[in-house]
């Protein structure tokens, strides 16, 4: 696992590269549209320092997007001694604890580093999970913070959600026609605008398959992880088949918390397969069950 946690690292520094690039990439198209190369420097600065308040505060943004609420130990004491349990198996500090009011049965676990972490579960996976299951799912989530996981998909949320924003900087770009004539008056070639609308409509799903990219193998890495703290994969097998019996979409949707939860939160499409952030709930027992052999 050591060399998770090192490639991890290095991902999350990756991430932030393509990222910055990618958004100065856009901001040099945009200049040479308006004949302006300013713009590609204040859009690589503030690509930069987005990344960097992302990197701080974006564990706390995906609390937000996703209702989930601070609790203390009074609240739900059972809770907090499992996750107190599982963070000593794991060795790792224990994090804060979140609870999320909804009956979908789901879990994540965000934050920058061990030290800085939080595991959040709903209120629906109290209910239908039995205690082995519940601090199966906990040693999930540690696991990912154990395995530096959660700074990478901490980082993959954070630049989800602002993909949209520069997509829809450029269709509005285009919509005020900023770029359709030139300062003498004379149109300009079209195959400018044409990359605009492209680089437009490319970026959301840029940003997409890149946290698809970071997250499926670590699902069952984490899962191995759990079986590993538990001794057992089979607490960890019990625990999926439940959540893939009791499968329902959470009340507050976001595909930029996808990657975050241990079973995706999204309403099932055509295309869920494809740009799902998550392997099959199947193939994670298929794996676990290997063990066992």
């Amino acid at each position: 696992m050591q060399k998770q946690i090192l490639a991890n690292k290095r991902r999350t520094v990756h991430i932030i590269i393509a990222f910055t690039l990618i958004i100065s990439l856009f901001g040099a198209l945009i200049s040479a549209l308006s004949k302006n190369w300013s713009i590609t420097l204040i859009f690589a600065i503030a690509a930069l320092a987005y990344a960097i308040f992302q990197y701080y505060f974006s564990a706390s943004f995906s609390t937000l997007v996703s209702g989930a609420r601070p609790i203390a130990a009074s609240d739900e004491p059972k809770l907090y001694h499992m996750v107190n349990n599982v963070a000593n198996l794991a060795k790792v500090p224990v994090p804060k604890i979140y609870l999320i009011d909804d009956p979908a049965p789901n879990a994540f676990a965000t934050g920058r580093d061990p030290n800085h972490s939080l595991v959040a579960v709903t209120t629906g996976l109290l209910k239908v999970m039995p205690d082995a299951e519940l601090k199966a799912v906990l040693a999930h989530e540690i696991s990912h913070i154990k395995n530096y996981d959660i700074r990478v998909s901490m980082i993959a949320f954070g630049l989800t959600s602002i993909a949209g924003v520069f997509s829809d900087l450029g269709f509005r770009l285009i919509y005020f026609g900023a770029w359709n004539r030139s300062k003498n008056g004379e149109e300009r070639s079209p195959i400018g605008v044409v990359a605009l609308i492209l680089a437009a409509i490319a970026a959301p799903f840029v940003a997409a398959l890149a946290q698809m990219a970071v997250s499926r193998e670590r699902e069952f890495l984490a899962d191995v992880s759990a079986a590993n703290l538990l001794n057992t994969p089979d607490p960890m097998i019990s625990a999926l088949k439940n959540l893939a019996d009791h499968s329902r979409p959470m009340q507050q949707q976001n595909t930029a918390t996808e990657a975050l939860f241990i079973s995706s939160p999204l309403r099932k499409s055509i295309f869920s397969g494809l740009f799902s952030t998550h392997p099959p709930l199947e193939k994670r027992i298929e794996r676990l069950e290997r063990l066992k052999k």
